[in-house]
């Protein structure tokens, strides 16, 4: 299996990252991204490019692969509306168009969240946003994500939460498990969906919990 892995430096896409590579059925694993990754694997290949809304450039690089996760997100805070939905849905949606032309057989995984507003019509500009943004493919909507095996968060905020609720984090997970999900679970469901599908394309954390503990 040939995977396309969009926001490889963020943390749920660290986390995805690291069981692709792990994963015995994947051959490779290709990152695209603004910025170039700072570590190396042979089955990793990595592809620098600036503008998320047009891939024209780089349509040859884009073929042949049998899913996409698309991990690329950015917290809300302080941006306007019109802001958000340029990084969430217009960049989400100009790679969703290229890659479903170029490989028609694609399984596409895209991270939202819990809460989203599929209506468009709730007083969250995210949630609506979000929303907006889920409308084809697999649509993972997780909450609490454990961040694991030195995965980190690039939002100062969210990683001063992780640190500081780290000691709590696994024991709330031991008696929330189908709340509160791992970067490890997230990666192994996305996989598990590749390979498999599911059997509805909007997934809570319950839904994504299963699935990964039924990954072998």
């Amino acid at each position: 299996m040939n995977v396309l892995l969009f926001g490889a430096t963020g943390m749920v896409g660290q986390g995805v990252l690291i069981e692709c590579l792990q994963a015995a059925d994947v051959s490779l694993v290709q990152s695209v991204g603004r910025t170039a990754l700072d570590q190396h694997h042979a089955k990793l290949r990595d592809v620098v490019h600036k503008d998320l809304l047009d891939y024209s450039a780089i349509e040859s690089q884009l073929q042949g692969f049998d899913a996409c996760f698309f991990c690329l997100g950015v917290t809300s805070s302080g941006k306007t509306e019109a802001d958000y939905s340029h990084l969430t849905y217009y960049i989400t949606l100009a790679a969703a168009k290229t890659l479903a032309r170029l490989n028609p057989q694609m399984t596409f995984v895209y991270v939202s969240g819990a809460g989203t507003d599929s209506t468009e019509k709730g007083r969250s500009m995210w949630a609506r946003v979000k929303g907006r943004t889920d409308k084809a493919a697999y649509m993972f909507r997780p909450g609490v994500i454990q961040p694991l095996r030195g995965v980190r968060s690039k939002t100062s905020s969210y990683q001063i939460f992780y640190s500081l609720t780290r000691p709590l984090l696994p024991l709330l997970r031991a008696m929330m498990p189908s709340t509160i999900l791992t970067t490890e679970v997230m990666g192994q469901a996305m996989l598990a969906v590749a390979r498999r599908g599911a059997a509805k394309l909007v997934l809570e954390a319950a839904d994504i919990n299963a699935i990964a503990a039924q990954k072998a």
